[in-house]
């Protein structure tokens, strides 16, 4: 019987949540004693960070997203001489050329796609719908989006749900909220409603400082954590401080850069904000509710169902700062009470051990750990 060994493709020269659960979900079949290999282009952020996690690495060039037969070609080389079984991949631009690999190994190459982007379109053109062949397995991280492929593709092959996953154990030992406020340097008392995330239009930022000023409470401050995406322009960030300017909100708005110990970031704020346009999963959503830290929630994408509606907090009209204003101050003046029972019965599903059980299940791998 031959070897399993799994690849983990990327050829995204970002970094960001896609980027980071391919690696987690690496590593974390790696400690299970799954044979891994990272695929992906020399010196882009993933590179680097599979150095740091001491995940093995195989450079390939970067390809085109359609049709770009001697990228496929040229991967085969690498599938072959390291004895990879299993390709799996989470970046849309990346389908195309397993399709390829798929096409042309058969048997000899198990070809999974773990979604982490929602469709936005339709997708059942015959080119659509070839491609989808050639996939073994499609993977949604939550039920939103299995109803998604089902309506908007006529994929036929094996449709799973896995969520992407978390480690809980970095959440058992949670610090107060006096400590988490000293670390980041926050005032001690009061209210903090709190937002993270690179500085993006469709992440709402803006959202959240003009439902400040509609708030009948000024009694709060927010917390920004984040900084905008290396080698992006500053033009939004740069307006949300005129923003806050113009509207004289310098007292009540505080920027924290994104800091590793992130844990401190959901500890010292009374309420996270998720005000993204249409967040597919959010692993901040999910993250904040390991913390104990209900969220309040745009009501698109993923974020109602990681919620339950309002067993983890509350929604709020997308996009809408009137609405937001409303829900916070509803919260400032009758605050709803959270069991701590109820945010672990939330979050139990996106478990890491959990998540790599099921990947184990589908990818019909023997449990190594």
């Amino acid at each position: 019987m031959n070897k399993i060994k799994l690849a983990y493709f990327c050829s995204s020269q970002s970094w960001g949540g896609l980027e980071m659960n391919h690696l987690r979900n690496a590593q974390w079949m790696a400690s299970r004693g799954h044979q891994i290999v990272v695929l992906g282009i020399r010196d882009a952020p993933i590179h680097d960070h599979a150095q740091q996690m001491q995940l093995p690495f195989v450079a390939v060039e970067p390809h085109r997203r359609w049709y770009d037969f001697k990228a496929v070609k040229r991967a085969q080389a690498i599938i072959e001489s390291e004895g990879i079984t299993h390709f799996i991949i989470r970046k849309p631009g990346d389908m195309s050329l397993a399709a390829g690999l798929k096409h042309r190994l058969k048997n000899r190459l198990h070809v999974s796609y773990f979604m982490e982007m929602q469709l936005g379109i339709r997708k059942k053109s015959i080119f659509h719908t070839l491609r989808f062949r050639n996939i073994d397995v499609w993977s949604c991280p939550l039920n939103w989006l299995k109803e998604q492929v089902q309506q908007q593709t006529r994929f036929n092959n094996q449709l799973v749900v896995i969520p992407s996953g978390i480690d809980r154990e970095k959440f058992a030992d949670l610090p107060s909220m006096e400590e988490s406020r000293k670390t980041l340097n926050l005032p001690p008392t009061g209210t903090i409603i709190g937002m993270a995330g690179r500085f993006d239009p469709k992440k709402g930022q803006q959202i959240l400082l003009e439902a400040i000023t509609k708030c009948q409470h000024s009694d709060f401050t927010v917390l920004f954590m984040g900084e905008t995406t290396q080698h992006e322009g500053t033009e939004y960030e740069m307006r949300l401080q005129q923003y806050i300017e113009d509207h004289q909100l310098g007292s009540r708005v505080i920027f924290r850069p994104y800091t590793n110990q992130i844990l401190h970031f959901y500890r010292s704020i009374n309420w996270m904000v998720m005000a993204s346009e249409s967040e597919t999963v959010g692993m901040v959503t999910i993250e904040s509710l390991a913390a104990h830290t209900p969220v309040i929630g745009s009501n698109a994408g993923g974020t109602p169902e990681i919620l339950q509606q309002d067993q983890g907090g509350i929604l709020f009209e997308t996009m809408n700062s009137d609405d937001l204003a409303r829900k916070i101050d509803q919260i400032l003046a009758v605050p709803p009470h959270f069991e701590e029972a109820t945010f672990g019965a939330l979050v139990e599903r996106f478990d890491h051990h959990s998540v790599c059980t099921k990947v184990e299940e589908v990818l019909q791998l023997s449990a190594k750990h």
